[in-house]
């Protein structure tokens, strides 16, 4: 692999890394060529362990036979960027807390069919744009028993940097892929949904016929006003979560940690 020395911001082939935003990596027009960053050496490795393409790493000079060693050798002939501590951190915007990143091919979008094929929990992601409740739901579902997880198209990205970041990898062990026609669909697929929602005719989240269903779709809304209207009157169950000390709602997080918990499959 060669190793490039950068001395100033404007050497060609870092752009990826600083000077490109989120939307320009992600490529809506051509998805083929869509690029993401994975950063610290164990998010980097959890990407390459489930066949993720690395593309160019960027990292501190010490890294390079240190914490990097081992990722660099897995990754090949692929150009791999150093400089200086001060440097990467003007490059980046801010200083590498783990000192590595990893430019990364961004996978071939899946369709729902795909995703939701051998999965019996799956969570649908409704207007979540929060960049750390997006990776925290990812690594709440993959610990807790969650298959596949679905995006509506006004939802955060789970590739976007800080998300990746936030999930610890987790990103990289679960299918998922972006739902663009109506919740329903899922019905087709053998799915019975339930919203996370405080209604008048909400059921406990320890209802029987929850844990009994064969196939679950958990539906979580935004961080504000939480799920529509429309949403929650087509779902086969409206679910709450059960609060004391006057506490009305959980972030939306949280909230899918209990979820996934209570909800998975036994």
């Amino acid at each position: 692999m060669p190793i490039i020395t950068i001395e100033n911001l404007h050497h060609p082939g870092v752009e990826v890394f600083s000077t490109l935003t989120e939307a320009q990596l992600r490529n809506r027009i051509e998805p083929e060529k869509g690029v993401f960053i994975a950063e610290s050496p164990k998010v980097i490795q959890v990407a390459l362990n489930a066949g993720y393409e690395p593309l160019a790493l960027l990292c501190e000079e010490k890294h390079i036979t240190g914490d990097a060693a081992s990722i660099i050798r897995q990754c090949g002939d692929i150009p791999v960027y150093t400089g200086n501590r001060e440097l990467l951190a003007s490059l980046t915007g801010y200083t590498l807390t783990r000192g590595v990143l990893c430019a990364m091919r961004r996978p071939i979008p899946r369709t729902v069919e795909e995703v939701c094929a051998d999965a019996h929990r799956v969570v649908v992601i409704d207007g979540v744009v929060d960049t750390t409740n997006i990776g925290a739901i990812f690594r709440s579902a993959a610990a807790l028993g969650i298959d596949a997880v679905l995006l509506t198209p006004t939802s955060c990205d789970p590739l976007n940097r800080r998300a990746v970041r936030v999930s610890m990898g987790s990103v990289f062990l679960l299918p998922w892929t972006w739902l663009e026609g109506p919740l329903e669909q899922l019905s087709s697929l053998g799915f019975r949904t339930a919203a996370m929602a405080l209604t008048d005719n909400s059921v406990s989240i320890d209802h029987p016929a929850l844990v009994d269903e064969p196939r679950l779709a958990i539906i979580m809304g935004t961080e504000g006003d939480g799920l529509s209207l429309e949403v929650i009157a087509k779902a086969d169950y409206v679910v709450r979560i059960p609060m004391s000390h006057g506490v009305d709602s959980l972030n939306v997080a949280a909230a899918s940690a209990v979820a996934f918990w209570e909800l998975r499959k036994r």
